[in-house]
């Protein structure tokens, strides 16, 4: 019956006719008029993420197939389709997506108090177009969302950021479009070597020569690598998040991030797996060097927020990991740990905004003590502190562990790196919530805190729930995404522990070509 009620067009078109019902709000009380604002855009936001649950309780996760799609010639020219659709591992992400943004009206309720009905507006129209990229299946449609994302983003960063936001927004907008430029060259050559199709299922039946997937790969690659971003790509990432109000490092953190690797899993191996398959030790090299670098650098970071950051490098560096070990297992834990991900990096963020709303500052030398004032707080952010280290029982635990198995039978060095990188990110975490919740207070202005209040619990308990399902029930999770990652598994590396001998005998090939 859902078959035939276009609900991926809703998910999308529904946070739109929203940001423009805000936009239209007008009052002469202009206090009342952000409060309208805000009330509006909450509602908009929770009808949106009940239609997800709606679509991730009915969706058949015993096919890999393509559901709920919606296919309709757009521009006759040039055969470009409005074409939506989710499997089990792009739905994960609407979900995620439409989880994530009344959290973060919720989080700007107070903390935003200039141009209110254009910031709510603009996180509506942001959640619009993340929606979009992860249901599109014309290439152009994917491209048009990527692209669109970018002008809400922008705006958060450029308008209610800090003081260097301005230089923050133009460094995500240019590596950004430069990256997406190249995936429009690799785009156009699709088209023409696809008989004129845009169709992005049909682009994975193509018989490209090894030659041209390089090519295309590299292309793609430079787009989704500034996404993740994978070092040494990050460049832009701690500018923004520190510069980025709250919500913005939330959305950018939980969600953002996650569509350079959608891209790999969706674009790179089942198009180009013979390219994908070739690339992978470089991918390893790169993914180790991440997860290590990364944690050291957070080491040395006095700004929490910045540490993070520099986390979230290193966090995604298991992602890519796993997504390239070309394993069931490998492939299932990086998806599941870019979800894990998003939810334990936005509540970290949203619990340095907390404090940040009350002090004013990021800096760790003038934290401690936190637990004598705001105990509800403390207890809160060691859950979150728990699960991004990984500990067994939380979220976070059962990705890593997928990726680090799944993983070491193609990628021994790599693996044992990022291991190590496990130890690492457990170190700099329990440093940072000992140097803040624990010790005495440095700063006079901690002895006045108030805890965490009702909002802010709110804001939290959705994601607690999360970390504690998906870590001691993660079948439920995994089953979803599992007929889909047996099918790319499949395309892209049958025996994975091949991999390496396959990547050998394609260079002798081309050698004697």
């Amino acid at each position: 019956m859902l078959e035939n009620i276009p609900l991926l067009s809703t998910l999308v078109c529904l946070p739109l006719l929203g940001a423009v019902l805000v936009m239209l709000i007008s009052q002469p009380d202009k206090v009342q008029e952000a409060k309208n604002a805000r009330a509006v855009s909450l509602w908009i936001s929770v009808a949106n993420l009940f239609l997800a649950a709606v679509l991730l309780k009915v969706l058949d996760t015993g096919t890999s197939a393509m559901q709920f799609t919606e296919k309709v010639l757009w521009v006759p020219a040039l055969n470009i389709h409005y074409a939506l659709g989710v499997d089990g591992i792009s739905v994960l992400f609407v979900a995620l997506t439409a989880l994530l943004t009344p959290i973060c009206i919720l989080v700007s309720w107070e903390s935003i108090t200039e141009r209110v009905k254009f910031y709510m507006a603009s996180f509506l129209a942001l959640e619009a177009f993340v929606i979009g990229v992860f249901c599109a299946m014309d290439f152009v449609l994917f491209y048009v969302f990527w692209e669109a994302m970018l002008i809400p983003m922008f705006l958060l960063i450029g308008i209610w950021g800090g003081e260097n936001r301005i230089y923050a927004a133009l460094k995500f907008f240019l590596y950004t479009f430069v990256g997406s430029v190249l995936m429009l060259a690799a785009m156009l050559y699709l088209y023409q070597r696809g008989g004129g199709s845009f169709d992005i299922q049909h682009l994975a039946e193509l018989n490209l020569t090894l030659i041209e997937q390089k090519w295309l790969w590299l292309a793609l690659f430079a787009a989704f690598a500034v996404k993740v971003p994978m070092w040494p790509f990050h460049t832009w990432l701690p500018d923004a998040h520190v510069q980025a109000p709250t919500a913005g490092s939330v959305i950018l953190a939980g969600i953002l991030l996650k569509m350079g690797a959608y891209g790999f899993l969706r674009f790179s191996l089942p198009i180009l797996p013979d390219a994908s398959t070739f690339f992978a030790p470089m991918m390893f090299a790169l993914s180790a060097i991440a997860i290590v670098w990364a944690a050291l650098v957070a080491f040395a970071q006095v700004d929490v927020k910045k540490m993070i950051a520099y986390s979230s490098v290193s966090h995604m560096g298991f992602v890519t990991l796993g997504i390239f070990a070309g394993t069931a297992d490998a492939m299932q834990g990086a998806i599941l740990q870019m979800v894990n991900h998003g939810i334990v990096s936005a509540a970290l963020f949203m619990l340095i905004g907390v404090v940040y709303d009350r002090m004013h500052t990021r800096n760790l030398t003038h934290f401690g003590g936190l637990v004598e004032r705001m105990p509800i707080y403390a207890s809160i952010f060691m859950v979150f502190m728990l699960a991004s280290v990984g500990l067994p029982g939380t979220n976070s635990f059962v990705g890593e562990f997928l990726i680090l198995s799944g993983s070491y039978a193609v990628a021994q060095v790599a693996t044992l790196v990022a291991i190590s990188g496990v130890v690492l990110g457990a170190l700099y975490m329990l440093w940072l919530y000992r140097k803040m919740v624990f010790g005495e207070a440095k700063n006079t202005t901690v002895r006045k805190l108030n805890d965490v209040n009702m909002r802010e619990i709110v804001m939290f308990i959705p994601l607690i729930f999360f970390v504690f399902y998906i870590g001691l029930m993660p079948d439920k999770t995994l089953d979803i995404t599992r007929e889909s990652v047996r099918e790319l598994a499949a395309k892209y590396s049958p025996e994975s522990s091949e991999l390496l001998q396959k990547s050998e005998t394609m260079i002798k090939e081309e050698g004697h070509h």
